[in-house]
């Protein structure tokens, strides 16, 4: 073989090898990032995590969804530390929770420093319940808030004039005292809201209605004592709760955990969340919230 045969050789053997590797590099990338993985490598714990403030739903919902449809997925830990939120948004991960335990999956929730109010409410659809000693949880119950600026825009001058379909049309207005007309229409919404709350805690948790309703006044209870209310089932770590969901999912041995990949953020993402944070905070409160007043 002459040389220059030698050499085209090597380049051609040289750029199938980087080719391939590539391709390798690429399919684990693409594998870790969802909830797909490859069936050679055995069954596995799904963690799906809610962190902060529940302001939507679709992420959660999308990933329990990705794991609900993977064979290798038998069990799912749902690592919770929120105060709750939206009182939507959390019915809605709740009922995918539920949907997600229909397939035949098991869930297992580890609670972390705070899963209160509506991160409760999303608990209640797992099969079991982890939480720590001195995890914060309970906070049972419903709010909205409304700001009262009447006297502000009384010192700087400024009046607001409204035009509107209906009485009620701009209820919780910011710019005049409620009436006791809306005060009552307001409460009929928060009880029914509540009602729902204490119904899932009832039939999630096989407790009587009249303990729920005495528990569910709004107050917190450190992880033992929930456990002590049977508002838990165990008191354990984030690694107990893997341990358990591999066991409950029927994995032999230590189990593998996966995760979906998070998307590293841009300086226009640091600045997005920022103000979003920011408007967060100004907005009028007219969204139904189970969360922890903070």
């Amino acid at each position: 073989m002459r040389k220059h045969d030698w050499v085209i050789g090597v380049i051609i053997g040289a750029c199938v090898v980087f080719v391939f590797v590539v391709l390798i590099l690429a399919l684990f990338g693409t594998f870790a990032n969802r909830s797909l993985t490859f069936s050679s490598l055995g069954k596995k714990v799904a963690l799906v995590e809610i962190r902060g403030i529940i302001h939507e739903s679709e992420s959660v919902v999308r990933q329990l969804k990705g794991y609900a449809e993977d064979e290798n997925v038998p069990a799912i830990v749902l690592r919770i530390d929120s105060p709750g939120g939206g009182a939507s948004a959390s019915q809605e991960i709740y009922e995918q929770v539920k949907k997600v335990r229909q397939e035949g999956k098991k869930v297992v929730v580890s609670m972390g420093a705070i899963t209160a109010s509506g991160g409760y409410y999303v608990a209640c659809a797992a099969d079991s319940i982890i939480a720590n000693p001195a995890s914060l949880t309970g906070s049972i119950g419903v709010q909205m808030q409304f700001p009262n600026t009447e006297q502000l825009f009384k010192k700087i001058g400024v009046k607001f004039h409204v035009v509107k379909s209906g009485a009620h049309k701009d209820i919780g207005s910011p710019y005049r005292p409620m009436t006791d007309e809306e005060k009552r229409i307001l409460q009929e919404v928060i009880d029914d809201t509540y009602n729902q709350f204490v119904e899932v805690i009832v039939e999630q948790r096989d407790l009587p209605r009249e303990k729920v309703l005495a528990l569910a006044d709004g107050r917190i209870f450190s992880g033992r004592l929930a456990l002590e209310l049977g508002l838990v089932d165990r008191m354990g770590t984030y690694e107990d709760a893997i341990a358990l969901a591999a066991r409950m999912g029927g994995i032999k041995g230590k189990p593998r955990v996966v995760r979906e990949r998070l998307k590293k953020s841009s300086l226009f993402d640091f600045l997005f969340q920022a103000l979003g944070k920011l408007s967060g905070s100004v907005r009028q409160h007219t969204v139904l919230e189970y969360m922890l007043s903070q």
